[in-house]
């Protein structure tokens, strides 16, 4: 594709000055021969002091040379006419009150100059100012006789044009060139930077744009490097615990019994369940997981979830039920529907004492079902709730650690509710419980749309 003549410019100043200096030069030209044209008429008094002096010499030299296309009539006192130079098809014209005169006749300018015995000299000369062509003739002339006037003129305006279009173009331009040196800061690492502006333009727009992107990217930045930090203290707690047990084995301070071998199997399986989790949120946050979905009764999923978690465990609250008799199916995938049901409540049964009370209610909302988990345990606190569902975030770190939670179950399961069109929620009071809320569609409502 070839470069257009501007794109070989380096600067968005020397683009903006060479248009403006452009425009400003065709706007003199266009003004110039508009100011000609209007003014083409003016060299006729030159033209008649011209044509008057050539009378005037004839008139005392009747012998002297003449210019080119000049027809001179020559009348003596007693009326006798003497025609000199090319004859042109115009009668010259007669005047008898003994003072000069001047004009123009179909075209022609004429000059009379009447002689001291009565008698007179007309010079007369073809006019170029009537016709398209005399008009441009004209205008021509008009310009040749001013054109040092209108040079000068053009290129002051052209010179201030060019000042002006550097210093409007310093301001516009600034807030690209410090972009350009914040982008180059972000390539090392640094997202710190913000570009100052005051303008309401397009490139202000793209500066407060561009600090939106920088702001955005110094999160997931900071994201990343506390993922990397989390994930390798949770890698690496289970594997030292395994590596101490199998350092005391081999240094024969313990030995391999089957206590010894659990603890081991137990720090296996808790790393093997991180590395699934992790993987599984990746996936889901990716879209790479294909939901099996299909139309799922609520009240037998919720009742299979609370039996699995009373088997696990040993002394808990007790749960209650409040699924609606009459809810309607939904369309999701229910092994999914299942994980998070079961994560919600495992967490409800950590956070709630044995005296406390957990509830699973699910009852119909416009086109979906509300699913909730509400416990009366411990709660959150406000500074925590809105972190809850980041990977690795944990409000109790050292309960978590111990019970041998990964703290991203919450975030694998507000991937699952949202990867089915729906939204996972939290509210709580700090020493009166929490309630986690989602929502899935209406089997019956979603094939329908």
């Amino acid at each position: 594709m070839a470069m257009r003549p501007l794109e070989k410019l380096p600067t968005i100043r020397a683009k903006l000055g060479s248009v403006i200096v452009l425009a400003v030069a065709v706007t003199l030209l266009i003004s110039y021969l508009l100011i000609g044209f209007a003014l083409r008429n003016s060299p006729k008094d030159t033209e008649a002091v011209r044509l008057l002096a050539l009378a005037r010499q004839l008139l005392i030299t009747p012998e002297g040379s003449m210019p080119s296309e000049t027809m001179v009539v020559v009348r003596s006192a007693d009326g006798e006419v003497t025609v000199k130079g090319p004859v042109l098809d115009v009668d010259p014209p007669v005047f008898a009150d003994g003072v000069p005169h001047w004009g123009i006749i179909n075209s022609i300018s004429y000059a009379t100059v009447p002689a001291a015995d009565g008698g007179s000299v007309t010079v007369m000369r073809p006019s170029p100012s009537r016709g398209a062509i005399g008009r441009l003739s004209a205008t021509l002339g008009f310009l040749q006789s001013v054109w040092w006037q209108f040079l000068l003129a053009g290129a002051v305006a052209g010179s201030i044009a060019l000042v002006l279009a550097r210093w409007i173009a310093k301001g516009m331009t600034r807030p690209m060139r410090d972009m350009a040196a914040a982008a180059r800061r972000m390539e090392t690492g640094d997202y710190s930077t913000r570009v100052q502006t005051n303008s309401l333009d397009e490139v202000g727009q793209l500066a407060h744009a561009f600090n939106r992107m920088s702001a955005e990217l110094a999160v997931l930045e900071r994201s990343r490097r506390e993922l990397v930090a989390n994930v390798s203290h949770e890698l690496k707690t289970p594997i030292a615990a395994m590596r101490a047990h199998l350092e005391n084995i081999l240094d024969g301070v313990e030995q391999p019994d089957r206590g010894t071998l659990e603890v081991m199997f137990t720090q296996s399986e808790r790393l093997g369940r991180l590395v699934e989790q992790l993987l599984d949120l990746s996936q889901l946050q990716s879209g790479e997981v294909a939901l099996q979905r299909e139309d799922v009764p609520l009240a037998n999923l919720v009742e299979r979830v609370v039996s699995e978690i009373v088997v696990r465990a040993d002394r808990q609250a007790p749960i209650d039920r409040a699924v609606d008799e009459d809810l309607p199916a939904v369309d999701a995938d229910p092994e999914r529907v299942h994980q998070v049901l079961y994560n919600l409540l495992d967490n409800a049964v950590r956070a709630t004492p044995p005296d406390g009370r957990i509830t699973v209610a699910a009852h119909r909302q416009n086109g979906s079902v509300e699913i909730s988990v509400a416990d009366t345990g411990v709660g959150i606190a406000p500074e925590h709730l809105s972190r809850v569902f980041e990977r690795f975030y944990r409000v109790d770190v050292a309960r978590s650690r111990e019970d041998g939670g990964t703290g991203i179950g919450l975030a694998i399961a507000r991937s699952v509710v949202e990867a089915h069109g729906g939204s996972l929620r939290a509210d709580s009071e700090p020493g009166e419980g929490s309630v986690f809320t989602f929502d899935l569609p209406i089997a019956a409502i979603r094939r329908d749309a």
